[in-house]
């Protein structure tokens, strides 16, 4: 019976991380031919649907934590996960007057490059039960400058979208209602903007942690 459960598990997440690969694959070429041909202005429309399906397919890494089917921790996911849907939806998706912004283009690169790493990189794991070694250099390295520009585009694009938050109040509730309830996006856009301060360094450090006992490890083996 584990014997199984163990072979339902490999193939599943197999399937998983290519499936998500191939996601992320198209949305870096889309955004690299976009930009080749007419510019950083159109690169969201082009990448906008694999963007959106590759993103929102990462909450099932959640459930993958919650239920043993993976080791990473849930504390570390939650955050990642969370912070990338935010900006897909609440961000990109729902105001448009940001899209055009070249922040848009190195944005989508920094997280594609990433995930078309990551994905591939566990994608092997779990077919063949290893990767090649200059594969888990990239893995616990490329973060390096890549969290870096993908942080500053994803704060940049918050703080760009703040006007238009406001003068729009989408997603805002406001009294009298039926369920007396009130809820102001501008202020929790403010606060989501004032958890990257102590977040993104503390977020850096983790994966700086992850790096050295990854290529420790590798090093011993």
């Amino acid at each position: 019976m584990a014997g199984s459960f163990s072979f339902v598990r490999r193939v599943y997440l197999t399937l998983y991380n290519w499936i998500v690969f191939a996601g992320w694959a198209q949305v870096l070429y889309f955004a690299v031919k976009t930009l080749k041909e007419s510019g950083h202005e159109n690169v969201y429309e082009a990448v906008e649907k694999p963007l959106q399906l590759a993103q929102t397919a990462a909450v099932l890494e959640i459930l993958h934590g919650l239920v043993g089917l993976v080791r990473s921790p849930v504390s570390a996911t939650l955050p990642q996960i969370g912070s990338r849907l935010f900006l897909t939806w609440g961000i990109l998706y729902s105001f448009p007057e940001v899209q055009s912004h070249f922040l848009v283009a190195s944005l989508v690169i920094s997280w594609s490059i990433t995930e078309i790493i990551r994905y591939s990189f566990f994608g092997l794991k779990e077919a063949l039960g290893f990767a090649p070694s200059w594969h888990l250099w990239l893995r616990y390295s490329s973060f390096l400058v890549l969290y870096p520009t993908g942080i500053t585009s994803e704060v940049g694009l918050i703080y760009l979208a703040l006007p238009h938050i406001k003068t729009s109040e989408m997603y805002s509730v406001r009294m009298p209602n039926t369920l007396n309830f009130s809820f102001d996006f501008f202020y929790a856009t403010i606060l989501v903007l004032a958890i990257y301060v102590p977040g993104s360094p503390h977020m850096y450090r983790y994966m700086l942690g992850q790096r050295k006992r990854a290529l420790s490890k590798s090093k011993r083996e």
